[in-house]
């Protein structure tokens, strides 16, 4: 399969589409997932264009997992958590659903369970305050 510039992430990387955006550098950006399994849900994208695991450049995985464990912390920091759990998904058979390579971080607390992917948005004011609240902590 061939990697398609015009998914979600490429827009948002080229700001064509919001994002409320916890972290960026020059090799990833990490925002809130809009349709969130629990309080705090958040993606890292590498700016390469690769599909998934499978297509990208050794260069953008390590950078995507060095942003992945600044914002773990900085959730965790924000949100008074008592974990985090790290998801990758590769190709549907896999579980991904968007085509360009991305990391959920996700903030969990003892006892509660993740949400259901319902496909339904949360409020963006909420994502706004949790995005400031993390980035707090960078």
């Amino acid at each position: 399969p061939s990697y398609d510039p015009n998914n979600v992430f490429p827009k948002i990387l080229r700001g064509e589409m919001p994002a409320h955006t916890v972290y960026e550098d020059a090799e990833t950006l990490a925002f809130m997932d809009i349709m969130p399994r629990g309080d705090g849900h958040m993606l890292v994208v590498p700016r390469t264009p690769c599909r998934n695991l499978l297509d990208a450049p050794p260069e953008a995985l390590a950078a995507v997992m060095r942003t992945a464990q600044t914002i773990a912390r900085a959730g965790i920091a924000a949100l008074g958590a008592d974990g985090v759990t790290v998801q990758q998904f590769n190709e549907s058979a896999g579980g991904q659903v968007v085509f360009h390579l991305h990391v959920h971080v996700i903030p969990r607390f003892e006892g509660v369970p993740l949400r259901p992917h319902t496909g339904e948005m949360a409020d963006h004011g909420r994502l706004a305050e949790l995005a400031t609240a993390i980035k707090a902590h960078i």
